[in-house]
């Protein structure tokens, strides 16, 4: 069925709401979501639509997720629009191929976390999610928490291997290809402790 995507993020609410209910002994005042390639897609639109969630973290989520669909790199709109149609709503396909532009990109997607903490993150050798792409929108919807006071991601250029940055939107890039790694946990343990307190 179409729309996988956002059945994901609806789950990831859902499992908050069943927390919340249910274990007493899990803090839901200090939940963040998480999700790695197509699951890092899902997370943003989790963490777009759910406040609750007060720090939204993407890892390598590439086209579709933090990387710009408009960008002609890597994982791209046509292909993934296309290919994994089961993952969006039916009516994303039609812009597919067509000449006329999506009215929307991933930077505003990112955006609607603010003034909440976002967290972007990408691999060196992970071309098909767009490392450079991920930046560039990442720094793009910084604009926003500017507007709260937050100095957002305010470098011009992608940062050295394996050094976070960021307030409000944190980035980093790893070495290495599509993937998960300790390396990337403890960026993300950092910065949840930066939010929530140790």
């Amino acid at each position: 069925e179409y729309g996988a995507l956002s059945a994901w993020a609806w789950g990831d609410s859902r499992i908050l709401d069943t927390l919340q209910a249910a274990v007493p002994e899990v803090d839901c005042e200090r939940a963040a979501v998480i999700g790695h390639s197509r699951l890092g897609k899902a997370a943003l639109w989790c963490g777009a639509n759910d406040e609750r969630f007060k720090l939204v973290i993407s890892n390598n989520s590439g086209c579709m997720g933090a990387s710009p669909s408009c960008r002609k790199y890597g994982e791209q709109f046509n292909h993934t629009g296309i290919l994994h149609r089961f993952w969006f709503n039916e009516n994303l396909a039609r812009f597919a191929f067509s000449e006329t532009p999506l009215p929307v990109d991933q930077h505003q997607l990112l955006a609607m976390v603010a003034p909440r903490t976002l967290y972007v993150a990408s691999s060196s050798e992970d071309s098909g999610a767009d490392p450079m792409g991920e930046f560039l929108a990442a720094r793009e919807a910084a604009k926003v928490w500017k507007l709260y006071g937050r100095a957002g991601l305010d470098i011009e250029e992608m940062p050295p291997l394996g050094r976070s940055c960021g307030d409000g939107v944190n980035y980093h890039i790893k070495e290495g290809n599509h993937s998960i790694t300790a390396e990337d946990w403890q960026h993300y343990y950092n910065c949840a402790d930066r939010v929530f307190g140790k």
